[in-house]
């Protein structure tokens, strides 16, 4: 194996593999995070489950990638990018076959952990792979292709879910939809062993496990309380662990504090710009895909669709986000963060044209209903997902630009976790005491709630965004 310290040395065909199997990682992980959209009825209903699993089928995963996240960037640059890539892949395809095979929640659900784990070792060395060894006209072909790649990955999530559930291929009912990874993954393990490059590690980069372990179980205890708290009542264990969970992110907030190399930098906690645009993506990132999972619970629960309608008809919803970030892309320069505004505003009017749609035409709304309502939600969210941690960064100084980005994607990503817990438990909880109707407006109106809160806050963003500086 011949190790690449520097962008030259990296041939064509080297280059082109490697982006290939980057693409197919970042796939992999774009398409768990987003199949069990349209899976979870049928999961729960195979292995007789109660609405617990069809939360904790999102939670699961999204909680373990964000939290862990930061901490597997840090563990590729100690041990050695590739050595860390191919470690993460291979555990991420085990994960995914024993996710396949379950035979109950618990196991599913401890797989989509794994899964989860197994993809923050896997997904932050991709991109610095690529970004140490390509030089500078390969690297701007390689970040242009990651945008509209990962648009389609995004699409093909819900889709294929939807496909291979309805196929029930061999009789597997859902479980294709991870052991597919036994063979996408296989196929990036052999190439990842044959062509992808080595960049030399780091040692003097330090790990803190105790911080990422009370971040985790801080998460988890604070989460699992609301979950069951949301399903069973308020009672002892979910007061206790909502409680722990509280106590544990107040010791990890201390240990940061005292920290010579704290997982967020302190001066970032001072930037007024960064931590508005920090929290306002954690909100914005959260209700929306709660929100994007509950429309496709109510598409099945409630309008009765079966997965690959339900798949078809949250294309809209997809092809608005991919539209959305065209525009922010085009737009931001000349607008500024009054862009935010309007991608919020846009947010507010899709979810009001979802809300008219649901209680007025019911179960007898059309694809073409739903279609302009998602696609308006799209739009909105589309131009907030890509503005608003751009603009976060408008006043980050340059040396700190980095470990910023690298927060920004872990936020992003607990936020995924978040918003499927809070956002599920609202619906569920709405829907045992009314039906699905009550429950989407239920929803609807919380999200809406918190876009609302966003949109005020928008002027403590930085005034002009990070590739403007």
């Amino acid at each position: 194996m011949t190790t690449t310290t520097a962008p030259s040395r990296a041939s064509k065909r080297t280059m082109v593999m490697t982006l290939l199997v980057v693409l197919l990682a970042d796939a992999m992980d774009l398409i768990d995070a987003t199949i069990a959209n349209v899976a979870a009825p049928s999961l729960a209903a195979d292995l007789g489950a109660g609405p617990g699993l069809i939360t904790w089928l999102g939670v699961s995963y999204a909680l373990a990638l964000g939290s862990l996240l930061v901490l597997g960037g840090r563990i590729g640059d100690r041990f050695g990018q590739r050595r860390t890539f191919l470690a993460g892949l291979t555990g991420f395809v085990l994960a995914s076959a024993a996710a396949g095979l379950a035979a109950g929640p618990g196991m599913l659900v401890g797989a989509r952990v794994a899964q989860g784990a197994f993809g923050a070792l896997l997904i932050p060395q991709g991109m610095a792979i690529i970004t140490s060894t390509f030089p500078k006209d390969a690297l701007r072909t390689a970040f242009g292709l990651f945008g509209p790649m990962l648009g389609v990955f995004a699409v093909a999530g819900p889709l294929l879910g939807g496909v291979l559930i309805d196929a029930d291929l061999f009789g597997l009912a859902w479980r294709p939809i991870f052991l597919i990874n036994i063979v996408v993954g296989g196929v990036a393990l052999a190439l990842a062993f044959r062509f992808l490059p080595t960049v030399e590690a780091d040692r003097t980069t330090r790990i803190d496990l105790v911080a990422s372990g009370l971040l985790a179980g801080s998460l988890f205890g604070f989460l699992f309380g609301l979950i069951t708290g949301a399903e069973h009542g308020w009672g002892a264990l979910a007061v206790g662990t909502t409680a722990a969970g509280v106590v544990l992110f107040a010791v990890f907030c201390r240990r940061q504090a005292r920290s010579d190399q704290p997982l967020l930098a302190r001066s970032l906690l001072r930037n007024r710009g960064f931590t508005s645009g920090l929290v306002m993506g954690l909100l914005v990132f959260a209700v929306f895909s709660g929100l994007m999972y509950v429309i496709s619970l109510f598409f099945q629960l409630g309008l009765g669709y079966s997965p690959t309608t339900t798949s078809l008809t949250l294309i809209p919803l997809t092809a608005g986000i991919m539209g959305g970030s065209g525009i922010s892309t085009a737009l931001v320069a000349r607008l500024g963060r009054k862009l935010v505004a309007g991608g919020l505003l846009t947010t507010l009017a899709g979810t009001g044209l979802l809300l008219l749609v649901v209680n007025v035409a019911g179960a007898e709304a059309t694809w073409w209903h739903n279609a302009v309502a998602t696609v308006v939600v799209g739009l909105g969210a589309g131009i907030c997902f890509s503005t608003i941690f751009t603009f976060a960064l408008g006043d980050v100084e340059p040396h700190e630009a980095g470990a910023a980005s690298g927060s920004l994607s872990a936020v992003q990503q607990v936020a995924n976790g978040i918003g499927s817990a809070t956002v599920t438990s609202v619906f569920l909880a709405a829907s045992a005491g009314g039906g699905t109707t009550t429950a989407m407006t239920t929803t609807l109106l919380v999200v809406g709630g918190v876009v609302l809160a966003c949109l005020a806050a928008v002027p403590l963003l930085p005034r002009t965004a990070a590739l403007e500086n």
